[in-house]
């Protein structure tokens, strides 16, 4: 014969088990989703650390290109200084530093025959790249002492509408060279 109460307590056994093992079904549940969430948290923040470093080493590559424009505007200026004579205080002239069929506005452009301590600008585009340079070229004499004075700012981005160096773009970088002789 079997003991009714040896059944009995094995019948509490077993809903206990269940119980307990039901219970335990959430557990799995909700600790999945927290390591599911952590993992994504992880994942976003990689992600937003490789677009920060994108965006660094483009502006690094886009600084390297305003600087030579400027570096352009500043061999430019020299030459047409030092073996032309184009900024002579007396009698005007022309630069025309970059001119081709893609940058008919570097052509020809006035400059010089203004007098002394009066700054010459002329600037360069080179389309179809939006890069450009702004040069400013100041001579001055003091007490018989020519000194020239050659200013040159490079744009990363700078033709808008057909004009160099008129972008208000907030990714516009400028790199400047100066040059005093």
């Amino acid at each position: 014969m079997v003991n009714r109460a040896t059944t009995t307590r094995a019948a509490t056994n077993n809903m206990r088990q269940n119980e307990f093992h039901r219970n335990k079904k959430g557990f799995t549940l909700l600790l999945s989703v927290l390591i599911a969430s952590v993992l994504l948290s992880l994942g976003l923040a990689i992600f937003s650390i490789t677009i920060r470093e994108l965006l660094l080493s483009s502006t690094g590559r886009e600084s390297q290109f305003a600087f030579y424009a400027a570096d352009t505007g500043i061999e430019c200026a020299l030459y047409f200084d030092l073996v032309r004579g184009a900024f002579s205080t007396s009698t005007a002239s022309a630069v025309s530093c970059n001119a081709d069929g893609s940058n008919p506005t570097n052509a020809n452009q006035a400059v010089g025959g203004q007098g002394w301590d009066v700054p010459n600008t002329f600037t360069i585009s080179f389309l179809p790249n939006p890069y450009c340079a702004v040069v400013t070229v100041t001579k001055t004499n003091t007490g018989g002492v020519v000194k020239t004075d050659i200013n040159s700012r490079g744009y990363n981005v700078g033709v808008k509408n057909g004009l160099a160096c008129e972008s208000t773009e907030p990714r516009r970088l400028e790199r400047a060279i100066h040059v005093i002789y």
